[in-house]
């Protein structure tokens, strides 16, 4: 009797292996009449936005007018967040970049990195911590102050 293997694939777990698009919609706002609206509006026109809805199918695309306003493109990200940016009188090769700056964002709120160490670790460092002191030659100092005209016998 033979013994047949059996066959197994490996399923993605919490993206691991995977590549997942943070972002799941865009939400384009424009109007009509406003001269604000005229690079949304080119730019909603244009192949532009027809070749990155055709490369980018995972995330939905949603165009409403809101007449009286100016343009604006809204990104919804799959945390909940969500990130508005202001397009006013911009052409349609600037709203692009904006466009592809909501699809890379990852919804996070953007947080200042503060002073100090920015890389942490557990282990100190082999050579230890650096103090300004280390590494001066004797005699260094009375020429220090030689210079200055400061007489160093007395200390």
């Amino acid at each position: 009797m033979p013994v047949s293997a059996l066959r197994t694939t490996s399923t993605a777990q919490n993206g691991v292996g995977a590549f997942i698009l943070q972002c799941k919609r865009l939400d384009f706002h424009y109007c009509d009449k406003w001269g604000s609206s005229r690079g949304m509006n080119t730019f909603l026109r244009s192949p532009l936005m027809a070749s990155f809805a055709k490369a980018h199918p995972q995330i939905t695309i949603h165009i409403s007018p809101r007449p009286n306003t100016h343009p604006i493109i809204r990104g919804l990200y799959i945390n909940g967040r969500e990130k508005v940016i202001c397009v006013r009188n911009l052409e349609k090769e600037q709203i692009l970049q904006k466009v592809e700056l909501l699809r890379d964002a990852n919804g996070e709120k953007v947080t200042r990195v503060r002073g100090g160490r920015v890389v942490g670790s557990l282990n100190e460092g082999v050579r230890g911590l650096w103090d300004p002191f280390h590494g001066a030659k004797k005699g260094r100092l009375d020429e220090i102050l030689g210079g200055m005209g400061v007489s160093n016998k007395g200390v």
